[in-house]
């Protein structure tokens, strides 16, 4: 039974829970703690290599200009593709990691690729739903106004802008398919 009508008892003293756990209070004076004695010679680890084996495949890689050269291990697992790929490419082989034109090219990638899925959704049996997967439809319901006025919020500033990044791509393709449609009937 959880509760009980007895009083519970009482937390133990700090000695008592020192001899009890190993390491209780790390957070204690320095010379209590475990790891205060920092160790040089930690003595075999086991390890079989002074480096660990390269992962094969790291030729065509992309890495900062910085770095000689790839860590061991690396994912592989979205390589880069297509137009958004170029450009990813172009800003990890000519630029610094210190550049912003360089993070501003790798953002250019990632919005490329992203209209590049919502083009391809288009042809799926489940295209995207932007009115349903941007939170449209939830906004009015959880108190719009009351959430963003009189709390400090930053982001008033821009908020006049997020219906036209999130719906204007949305309302450029429809028009630029309606044109495109009106093309072909001439």
């Amino acid at each position: 039974m959880p509760y009980q009508p007895a009083k519970p008892l009482l937390a133990p003293t700090p000695e008592e829970l020192r001899a009890r756990i190993p390491g209780w209070g790390t957070d204690a004076a320095p010379e209590h703690r475990r790891t205060w004695q920092q160790r040089e010679d930690f003595g075999d680890t086991g390890a079989h290599w002074v480096e660990p084996d390269r992962q094969p495949g790291g030729d065509d890689r992309e890495r900062s200009i910085e770095h000689g050269m790839l860590p061991p291990v690396f994912g592989t697992a979205q390589p880069l593709h297509g137009l958004s790929g170029a450009i990813r490419r172009l800003a990890y082989d000519r630029l610094s990691e210190t550049k912003n034109t360089r993070w501003l090219l790798l953002v250019l990638g990632d919005r490329v690729e992203s209209v590049g899925a919502h083009v391809r959704s288009l042809i799926t049996p489940r295209p995207d739903n932007p009115i349903t997967q941007t939170g449209v439809l939830a906004e009015p319901r959880h108190r719009p106004i009351a959430s963003r006025f009189g709390r400090g919020r930053i982001d008033l500033r821009h908020s006049w802008l997020d219906p036209i990044i999130v719906a204007g791509p949305w309302v450029a393709a429809v028009l630029i398919a309606m044109s495109a449609m009106r093309g072909r009937r001439r």
